[in-house]
């Protein structure tokens, strides 16, 4: 009796996901790689927005993405170059290191007084979309599908916790020291992180049920040579991009919502009237963040490994999107900003809990070249795509005067469009899991 009792930890991790006793070591480092990843990109994204904002003023936001995306059409065909020459323990630290290499010259820049809010923002959405796609890809390399889809809840739980608390720290060094101080620290992270990658492989190499990241470089083909020719990874790109176009579109008419209600509540040009609209602005928000922060922590800890167990991953796909159809067709009967509120606290939890995990399991049964240079191009490049065309639906918007019952029945239409992929998405997913040799 005593012989089969499970350890402790493994009882303690039982109520988050179903770790195995050779399993918890790994899980647990790699947990704690993406919670000082996730805190290390929160440090980063404070000092971007004191430093944007008293060095090129909001309207640059309006163009990082655009910016973005072209910037990432140079920089993933070299990374995946790169990938070729090296192995993939080996990738992983070079880069993660590089990045912190950068953060070491912003210090320096900052210190000689030289202006970098524009360049730092452009930096900082880069990193977190190549440097958290490559994590994710590396997870999904050094486990098996079976242990993916049992140890991803797990390790989403750190990347949860890890924001939390990185977004925490941040506010309370803001309070008292520098952006500059939020980079040294975000730095010092990053360094810690590129030192556990090669101790995650072989704590994991040791498990019975896998060797580990493999030592050999990989093949030659680009990213999107990759996508081009695998209709399962073209999905994921039209999955990707969808998404992105609905959540940035759905940022948008909750934000245009409260401003509108700010007006109709506090009307007049007086600066009292502003001060009132300002406090009622940051008040919204400040409840919006913290609320979805709450509850897509609980999600990830006590519902999605549950999710996986009873839907699997394939139907666990379809949660998203149906909260996002059916959200936007309530706002076409009679949106309110407390309608317009609760469904974005859904629709952020859900995509940062449930519908993240949901996504790197897919990667699961991929080639290694797919896992990272395939979900390289899609992560990053395709995610700033959907930012760019939601951009344009709004640019549009506006001069056509859409109102927010318009925008809302756009984002229905392209709903109905994310449903659709996630459904052929489901088939090849489950054919792919069956046939090991269309990989």
């Amino acid at each position: 009796m005593h012989a089969t009792r499970r350890p402790l930890v493994v009882r303690l991790l039982s109520p988050v996901a179903d770790v195995h006793r050779d399993e918890a070591a790994s899980a647990l480092m790699m947990t704690l790689l993406v919670f000082l990843l996730l805190a290390a990109y929160y440090l980063m994204k404070t000092a971007r927005e004191v430093l944007i904002l008293t060095e090129g003023g909001a309207e640059v936001k309006s163009y990082s993405s655009a910016g973005q995306a072209v910037l990432l059409l140079l920089i993933v065909p070299a990374y995946g170059a790169f990938a070729s020459y090296v192995s993939p323990v080996r990738l992983v630290t070079t880069v993660t290191l590089f990045f912190a290499a950068h953060l070491a010259l912003f210090v320096a820049a900052i210190g000689a007084g030289l202006h970098v809010g524009i360049v730092f923002f452009l930096w900082v959405g880069i990193f977190n979309l190549m440097v958290v796609a490559q994590f994710w890809s590396f997870a999904a390399d050094v486990y098996t599908e079976e242990q993916g889809r049992r140890l991803f809840p797990l390790i989403g739980v750190g990347a949860s916790l890890g924001a939390w608390l990185g977004a925490v720290r941040a506010g309370a060094l803001i309070d008292t020291s520098s952006p500059s101080r939020l980079l040294v620290g975000a730095c010092a992270v990053l360094v810690v992180c590129a030192a556990l990658v090669p101790l995650v492989d072989r704590v994991t190499r040791r498990s019975k049920r896998r060797p580990g990241a493999a030592a050999e470089p990989l093949a030659r083909d680009g990213g999107f040579a990759l996508i081009r020719s695998d209709r399962y990874l073209g999905l994921l790109a039209a999955l990707m991009l969808l998404l992105n176009v609905v959540n940035t579109g759905g940022e948008y008419l909750f934000g245009r919502y409260v401003v509108e209600q700010s007006h109709a509540l506090f009307a007049g040009d007086g600066p009292d009237a502003q001060a009132a609209r300002e406090r009622f602005v940051g008040e919204t928000y400040s409840r919006f963040f913290s609320t979805v922060n709450l509850t897509g922590f609980l999600l990830q800890t006590f519902v999605v490994s549950r999710m996986f167990k009873w839907l699997g991953v394939g139907r666990a796909l379809f949660v998203h999107p149906i909260i996002a159809l059916a959200g936007y067709l309530l706002m076409l009967r009679a949106p309110s900003l407390a309608l317009i509120g609760a469904f974005k606290v859904a629709d952020n939890s859900v995509n940062y809990s449930l519908g993240n995990t949901t996504r790197q399991a897919l990667w699961l049964p991929t080639s290694r070249e797919a896992k990272y240079k395939a979900k390289q191009a899609i992560d990053s490049f395709f995610v700033r795509a959907g930012d760019v065309a939601s951009a344009a639906i709004v640019f549009a918007g506006e001069r056509l005067a859409f109102t927010v019952t318009t925008f809302a029945a756009v984002n229905v239409v392209l709903a109905g469009a994310w449903l659709i992929v996630v459904g052929l998405l489901t088939v090849a997913h489950t054919r792919r899991m069956e046939s090991p040799a269309s990989r």
